[in-house]
């Protein structure tokens, strides 16, 4: 095995916004590597991924079994490898990865929460409280993709003494085209105004209250991408007005809609929207996470509360009139260029490591 400096640890590396983060800083900073499971279910593997080395038994699902034969797989890893720096992403890897012993230095970076994710219990959210409680004393530094979230973090008990840092993530521009081709490609109508939705299809991204607002809005239209285990339950109850499509190219998809909506109920800094604002798109996107510092609000999108109200009432003001749209387009590519390049996010890692070091 080469050396290593970084070894990235990640549960698995399912479509989405933290498997493009980490991939990023895995090809873009020397001697660092990539320790992973496999995705679950109807979960698709992002297929940028490089410098792989498999964690047979790492994945989402809280197993206690197989999470431990996963901590003894990658505690073989880490003693052959012998990196000076275990970077942990998301929560069961960070269980794992932080468990391990040795006189590496760790880092730990939080995505987003499991707060306001439904898809665990009230039980299950209070031990998990407890373990990043504990973890966070193991970890020299702590990372958030989004100011918002690392506050919400410290108040919540986590890593209040330790030491806290929030990179935003660099996202690259998404390949476009114009829009005619990109609907035709999707199989999309090729007129009219569309707005379009990407994410995993699960509770948490709540793909229901995008449906509740399309019964609302009936003489616009919409298209849903990605998948998920609520994609079928989605599309047998979508109404007319709501074309879901399953899995599609982000720039194609991007390049095709005229707005892009967010109806989740927990985000960290969501990259879809950074990538749909790359390609001039304006976002409306409910107020979770650090969604507010992906939209410069009023100004290249809205942020509006959880509520179909709200998502109806800020969609009627970019959609009323072209020019709007245009306007608010211009201000989310540029912000976008400005705030999430890649240079920017390595750079800041590379600052970090070399602080960890010390």
């Amino acid at each position: 095995m080469s050396t290593i400096k970084v070894l990235h640890v990640i549960a698995r590396m399912n479509v989405g916004g933290t498997a493009r983060y980490v991939v990023e800083l895995v090809e873009k900073i020397d001697d660092s590597a990539l320790a992973t499971g496999f995705v679950q279910g109807l979960e698709r593997e992002d297929v940028g991924i490089v410098k792989v080395i498999r964690i047979p038994h790492l994945g989402r699902k809280i197993s206690p079994i197989n999470d431990f034969k996963a901590w003894q797989e990658l505690r073989k890893v880490i003693k052959k490898s012998n990196p000076k720096i275990v970077h942990t992403h998301t929560f069961k890897a960070g269980l794992v990865g932080r468990l391990v012993g040795g006189n590496h230095k760790r880092v730990h970076t939080f995505h987003g929460h499991l707060f306001n994710d439904n898809s665990f219990n009230s039980l299950e959210k209070i031990i998990i409280t407890f373990a990043e409680k504990f973890l966070a004393k193991r970890t020299d530094f702590l990372v958030s993709v989004g100011n918002k979230v690392g506050q919400e973090l410290r108040d919540a008990g986590i890593g209040k003494k330790q030491a806290w840092i929030s990179i935003p993530p660099g996202v690259e521009t998404l390949p476009t085209s114009d829009q005619i081709t990109a609907r035709k490609t999707l199989g999309l109508p090729e007129s009219g105004l569309l707005v379009g939705w990407m994410g995993r299809m699960a509770p948490v991204k709540n793909p229901e209250l995008l449906l509740q607002v399309a019964s609302q809005m009936p003489d616009l239209q919409f298209v849903m991408a990605v998948g998920g285990e609520l994609l079928e339950g989605i599309k047998n109850i979508a109404p007319a007005n709501v074309i879901v499509i399953g899995w599609a190219d982000a720039g194609k998809f991007w390049s095709a809609v005229d707005v892009a909506i967010s109806t989740s109920n927990n985000e960290g800094m969501p990259i879809a929207l950074i990538e749909a604002q790359l390609a001039g798109v304006p976002v409306v996107a409910t107020d979770v996470g650090s969604s507010n510092e992906v939209i410069e609000h009023g100004i290249s999108g809205y942020v509006t509360d959880k509520n179909v109200e709200a998502l109806v009432a800020a969609l009627n003001r970019l959609t009323s009139h072209r020019p709007i749209l245009t306007t608010f387009g211009d201000q989310a590519r540029a912000r976008a260029e400005t705030q999430f390049g890649i240079d920017k996010m390595v750079q800041a890692h590379l600052a970090l490591y070399a602080q960890t070091e010390i």
